[in-house]
């Protein structure tokens, strides 16, 4: 899944830095964690597709992209989207 997610960014955003991290070892007990992970991830990209955007828009631009695997097997996604040269980029 952390391939599928990294891809699926790196194609639509062409990101200058990205991280996708399975996180799902740290909710083992929680809702929405299975035997065998890849349910909670934390994404990390900065990309010039960002530039003027609200965070909002860019949490949206990254739901819609990955909708198929939120709706699916993955319970939980982090995000943070920078554009180039902001603070934490």
């Amino acid at each position: 899944m952390t391939d599928i997610i990294t891809n699926k960014l790196s194609e639509a955003f062409t990101p200058e830095s990205i991280a996708v991290i399975d996180e799902s070892h740290l909710h083992e007990g929680h809702a929405g964690h299975r035997p065998g992970g890849e349910t909670h991830f934390r994404v990390h990209i900065v990309s010039q597709a960002f530039e003027g955007k609200s965070r909002i828009d860019r949490h949206r631009m990254i739901n819609a992209l990955l909708a198929p695997e939120l709706e699916g097997s993955i319970h939980a996604l982090a995000i943070k989207a920078y554009a180039p040269g902001e603070a934490g980029a």
